[in-house]
């Protein structure tokens, strides 16, 4: 079932909001970059003239007052401004609300509206005043450059009407582009009994003459390209144009279009009539394909200029919850595989094992593939951002200034999602608490403009985003009282600064003098921790008093399906994220002893610390003479953790675990194996604070 559509017109709306604000933004810092001033221009518009076609009045009359101004900036009429920029970021949040309120979001203030329709209409120059509310389009519509001319077909979907969409609204519009010669085909109108009045049966062949590039022209169909045939084609390049030898042939044209055989075309070209009229006396065009022949060759003599046009881009788009129902199913079919690979090792037939074989290879591409397809570039939320230190910065009165990288870095879309809330939180603590006012910044000779840099960089199957500012730091003196005075350690005991600064991610736990609007109550630290921790992630806090705070945040690439080791405790089944095991060593009884009862081995003259999960879950029965020690490593730190046997790789299929169960320490989830039974995932971040935690307690008791 292929989407409404008002709702196609809202996402892609959403879009262009968010490509909006980004122009702005650079607009901003180089308000002469006319190709920027363009990409403003051009969404405004598009938002107008989509607006406008499916029922939108209202956004497209107040976006009309906006791409009104912007066109003069074009022109360089009149120069862009800090106050334009500010008004056209409270527009382009009005714009948004209006699209909420569509979409059953709360009422639009409209007194607001007016006042920023007021607003734009003062940027105008008194000659344009009286002007401003004409349509601009047909005189600005198409981008700078040589004229060139398209092919053009548009054939609409039959239910085109069902989906309040009015064709002849998108030719208006294509037309205003520049000179059209329009043709409609009706060779698929079907007889009076068999013709559904309902149903769109008409196609148009168009030639355009314009300035407009492709994608100007592609922009018009933007909305309906999912239920149409669309084909854009320039007709004038090679430099054909300029050469008055040149001239295409009427039957040259219908071969090219493909309305006629060229061996069809060789055998009537004896005959002494037309040859228009010899290919529709013979039944092998129609009239309607040969008058739009005729149009694009008179446009062929009329137009002179040539420029090769861009490649098209393909693509489809498709909801949200269709890709997560594939995901499901394809994590399904990867606990079928696992069990069918299970049942062919336990048999002796040479044909299931191949058939077992190819299935899991199958399986895994597709299952790489289903993945990917949800990744999309964290950049869609690092833009975000600098809306919100701009503006947070200008309310508390700082300069500062926010600089990405690795914003191309891709993540599974649900992850992205659920990573915004915590970033932007540690983005406000950072200009709240971290930079420092320009006074303060020149007296520490520090430059009065203060930096975060925000980064993201693959790491094995994880992504670690890196929030590094350049501020005062953190204090450590005062976060060491606080944790003493809420009971969380003791006056003597000394604590590593990478733990000591773990404390501010406790609930309440804030060294802020005042409360502000932006920080000072406690809340926020805490949510950052449990919602990287609901990712499968990990965070660490580094702080250079004086110079600046670091923050790195280490999660999974997906939720949905990860490499694992299997492991096994008694009857009992886990698995570890394989992404985080370094290598598995035994441990024998000499081994132990040799320790003096600190959970302690040496693995290539290193001394590793382990936790043994048998006694961690509590589980009953006899050690093993031998047991398996898996070392992991997560933030520079290696842990061990004890096992009875370790299984081998699993392709683990992540279940969230019920209400009852989503406090158990030391586990994050579960999967289902391939004989039906449930292992249970790891939390390791949450293990390795256990097994320091102990070897702490060991080392305070000797």
């Amino acid at each position: 079932m292929s989407e409404r559509p008002n709702d196609a017109f809202r996402e892609e709306a959403y879009e262009l909001l968010i490509e909006l604000e980004t122009s702005l933004l650079e607009l901003e810092d180089n308000p002469r970059d006319m190709d920027v001033v363009g990409r403003v221009f051009r969404a405004m518009h598009t938002i107008k003239g989509s607006g406008a076609m499916f029922g939108f009045d209202e956004i497209s009359a107040f976006t009309h007052e906006i791409e009104t101004v912007f066109d003069l900036v074009r022109n360089g009429d009149i120069p862009v401004t800090k106050e334009m920029v500010d008004q056209c970021l409270l527009a382009r949040d009005q714009i948004k609300a209006m699209l909420d309120e569509a979409g059953g979001g709360p009422v639009v203030d409209r007194s607001q509206t007016a006042q920023l329709a007021a607003a734009f209409r003062a940027f105008l120059p008194e000659t344009e005043t009286e002007q401003s509310s004409l349509p601009a389009v047909a005189q600005n519509q198409a981008e700078q450059g040589e004229t060139r001319t398209w092919r053009i077909r548009f054939r609409p979907a039959p239910d085109i009407f069902a989906n309040g969409t009015n064709p002849l609204s998108l030719l208006r519009e294509l037309c205003e582009l520049g000179e059209a010669r329009v043709v409609a085909q009706t060779d698929l109108i079907p007889t009076i009994d068999d013709l559904n009045p309902e149903a769109c049966y008409l196609y148009w062949d168009i030639i355009l003459t314009t300035r407009a590039d492709r994608n100007a022209i592609a922009d018009v169909f933007i909305f309906v390209e999912d239920d149409c045939e669309l084909s854009i084609t320039a007709i004038d390049e090679g430099g054909c144009l300029d050469d008055g030898e040149s001239r295409k042939r009427l039957g040259e044209i219908l071969v090219e279009r493909g309305d006629l055989k060229e061996d069809d075309l060789e055998r009537v070209l004896a005959a002494r009539k037309r040859l228009g009229e010899v290919l529709v006396d013979d039944g092998l065009v129609k009239p309607g394909a040969v008058a739009a022949a005729l149009a694009e060759q008179q446009a062929l003599e009329k137009q002179r200029g040539n420029r090769p046009p861009a490649d098209a881009a393909s693509s489809l788009r498709v909801p949200a919850e269709r890709l997560d129902k594939l995901v499901d199913l394809v994590g399904e079919l990867v606990t079928v595989q696992s069990r069918l690979s299970q049942t062919a090792a336990g048999r002796e037939d040479a044909t299931l094992t191949a058939v077992s074989e190819e299935v899991e290879r199958l399986v895994e591409e597709l299952r790489d593939l289903t993945l990917n397809i949800r990744m999309l570039p964290i950049g869609t939320t690092f833009s975000k951002f600098k809306r919100l230190v701009r503006d947070l910065a200008r309310d508390l009165g700082k300069e500062i200034e926010l600089e990405t990288s690795g914003a191309d870095t891709e993540l599974d879309k649900t992850v992205i999602e659920r990573l915004n809330d915590p970033l932007v939180h540690i983005i406000r603590n950072s200009i709240d608490h971290g930079i420092e006012m320009p006074d303060l910044r020149q007296v520490a000779g520090k430059p009065r403009q203060g930096t975060i840099h925000l980064a993201a960089m693959h790491s094995g199957d994880s992504v670690v985003i890196e929030i590094r500012d350049d501020g005062k730091g953190l204090d450590r003196d005062a976060i060491r009282a606080k944790a003493i005075a809420k009971g969380l350690m003791g006056e003597n005991d000394e604590l590593p600064d990478n733990e000591l600064f773990q404390f501010i991610f406790g609930a309440g736990f804030s060294t802020a003098q005042s409360v502000t609007n932006v920080s000072g109550r406690g809340v926020g630290m805490d949510v950052v921790r449990r919602a990287i921790e609901a990712l499968r992630g990990a965070i660490d806090i580094r702080s250079d008093k004086g110079r600046g705070t670091t923050i790195r945040v280490r999660i999974p690439l997906t939720l949905a399906i990860i490499e694992s080791l299997l492991v096994g405790i008694g009857k009992d089944r886990f698995v570890l994220p394989l992404s985080l095991v370094e290598e598995c060593i035994e441990l024998t009884e000499k081994d132990v002893a040799a320790a003096h009862g600190r959970n302690l081995v040496r693995v290539r003259d290193q001394l590793v610390p382990y936790l043994p999960l048998r006694r961690w879950f509590d589980i009953q029965g006899e050690r093993p003479a031998i047991e398996q020690v898996v070392i992991t490593t997560l933030e520079g730190r290696r842990v061990g953790f004890v096992v009875d046997q370790v299984i081998g790789e699993h392709q683990t299929v992540i279940k969230s675990l019920g209400r009852m169960y989503r406090d158990a320490e030391g586990i994050s989830g579960a999967t289902i194996l391939g004989d039906g039974s449930v292992a249970l995932i790891l939390d390791v971040p949450q293990l390795v604070q256990g097994a320091e935690q102990e070897e702490k307690s060991a080392t305070q008791g000797l």
